[in-house]
């Protein structure tokens, strides 16, 4: 069987990768699981200068999943390629670095470092709901995300650029077109759904920040759902992610047109999920004969 998959250039040996932001930079989960047998590891959002985050609490259970208002608390590009960087490569698993900023020069300057650096791709963030500027701000447009991946591909030569999509909008298929058009290889989607949990005995919020990003479960079939309009009108790949917790989950996201998925929030659960998910994937393809993972890409027969 053939598990391998090319996604945007990036040669994975399956197509398993873990979310940026929960996976931290692999130290923690590398004493639960093996980390040369993911696809890939996508590294905690990054940004240029260190960033200390969102005040606590910053997480919060809920029906369905969490909210979290991490705020993209994160060492620096500096740090992370002197300490975390070398440390990741002494796997067998692809890196794609995610990248955040708080303005379209932040992004460009950081994107610049991450084009010499011995990393398979970048991740650009404009989807993050839990930081009051930049991210999300940038990709809820078509001018906007159009603009920001143009200005970032100008300096980004050397590595595949996947960008990131915000759920928030009214129109996925439009910010994935523009990514398209502003010369992204691929696409990922979909972020956390901005969400808020309310304590009734204090009468606020139960997140410092008010709000939070709203992941796991409840999420799957609105990530079903954006990752199959995408596909009928982009022809870039599409990682896909968004509540995904098995080998099923998986399967889903693959049928409707994505070439890798991202397991985020089910980390929390269970680290062994992403494992357990390669394994389910392996296994799905027994039980049908199938012979290449490739062969299901896009394959969903719509009634």
């Amino acid at each position: 069987m053939n598990t391998e998959v090319n996604f945007c250039g990036i040669k994975m040996k399956n197509p398993v990768t873990v979310a940026s932001g929960t996976f931290g930079y692999g130290r923690e989960y590398s004493q639960y699981i093996d980390l040369n047998q993911l696809g890939a590891v996508i590294t905690k959002g990054t940004f240029l200068k260190p960033k200390k985050g969102n005040p606590p609490p910053r997480i919060c259970e809920v029906p369905g999943g969490m909210l979290n208002s991490i705020g993209l608390q994160n060492p620096g590009i500096e740090y992370f390629a002197k300490y975390d960087l070398p440390w990741l490569k002494s796997f067998d698993t692809k890196i794609i670095v995610n990248a955040g900023g708080s303005t379209i020069e932040e992004y460009v300057e950081l994107c610049r470092i991450l084009n010499t650096l011995d990393i398979d791709g970048v991740e650009l963030n404009l989807s993050c709901p839990n930081v009051c500027e930049g991210c999300m701000a940038f990709g809820t447009t078509y001018d906007g995300t159009k603009k920001i991946t143009g200005e970032v591909r100008k300096v980004l030569k050397d590595k595949p650029l996947i960008v990131k999509l915000t759920p928030n909008v009214t129109n996925i298929t439009t910010i994935a077109k523009a990514a398209e058009d502003g010369g992204a290889d691929a696409v990922s989607a979909i972020n956390t759904i901005l969400g808020m949990k309310i304590d009734i005995n204090t009468r606020k919020p139960v997140l410092a920040n008010n709000t939070g990003g709203y992941s796991g479960p409840g999420i799957r079939t609105i990530g079903v759902r954006m990752v199959y309009q995408m596909s009928q009108v982009i022809n870039i790949p599409i990682l896909g992610l968004g509540g995904i917790c098995n080998a099923d989950d998986a399967i889903e996201y693959m049928l409707a047109g994505a070439t890798a998925i991202s397991i985020g929030s089910a980390n929390f659960t269970d680290p062994e999920t992403s494992i357990k998910t390669i394994h389910g994937i392996e296994q799905y393809m027994k039980n049908h004969n199938i012979e290449d993972i490739n062969s299901i890409i896009g394959k969903v027969q719509m009634n």
